[in-house]
């Protein structure tokens, strides 16, 4: 049973330890433990102890911020790097960043493609949707040749007689009902009871009695 557990300790520490030497900066032991523990499935308790004997044996460098512990690789395993390489590597970092940004974009834009042709028709149901317009339009090819065929269309000039007469009878309609309004009007200046009371006795019907709207000029 002791012989199963130091090999997961020796598993961790190499694990544990190649991580902080590949990334190279400082982390706490949540930090290892979040970065790791899906890839790995080490748990928290194994990461802060295997840290805690790393920094013990001088394999890591550990330091206090406060009131928690940060680990880093040892500095002294790394050759000294000059200005030069320094500058070297920052043309790196900025290639490879504007490399990212456009490999980026282009994903953007093959996402924005995929999502596109996601929601459109595929081939069959294209085929289908083709068959029903044929179908439609066969309907309204048929409407449209029964509706030339009909023997009862009105012709441009009987339209346009029928307006005519429509504003003929209207400007006569409104020249009435203002006549018997101004007439109406005079007596009820005069009268003792109410218009309503006028209309009754007389026998006058209006067109508001029966909902009626005079149409537009």
């Amino acid at each position: 049973m002791s012989k199963c557990r130091g090999e997961a300790s020796a598993g961790a520490a190499g694990i544990l330890l190649r991580y902080l030497q590949e990334q190279n900066r400082p982390y706490s032991a949540q930090d290892v433990f979040g970065n790791l523990q899906r890839e790995h499935g080490l748990g928290k308790a194994v990461v802060v102890k295997t840290l805690e004997q790393l920094a013990q044996q001088g394999k890591i460098k550990e330091k206090m911020y406060g009131k928690q512990k940060i680990y880093f690789a040892d500095q002294d395993q790394f050759d000294m790097v000059s200005d030069a390489d320094l500058q070297g590597l920052d043309g790196k970092i900025v290639a490879l960043t504007a490399k990212v940004q456009s490999l980026q974009q282009s994903c953007r834009y093959m996402e924005a493609e995929l999502k596109e042709l996601s929601s459109a028709l595929t081939t069959p149901e294209m085929q289908k949707e083709i068959q029903e317009l044929k179908k439609e339009c066969a309907g309204y090819r048929e409407r449209l040749k029964n509706i030339k065929a009909a023997t009862n269309h009105v012709t441009p000039e009987e339209k346009e007689q029928v307006y005519r007469e429509r504003q003929k009878y209207c400007k006569e309609w409104r020249k009435r009902k203002r006549m018997a309004t101004e007439l109406s009007d005079a007596i009820l200046e005069g009268y003792p009871k109410s218009k309503k009371q006028f209309f009754e006795e007389v026998g006058i019907e209006t067109d508001e009695d029966y909902n009626v709207t005079l149409p537009d000029p």
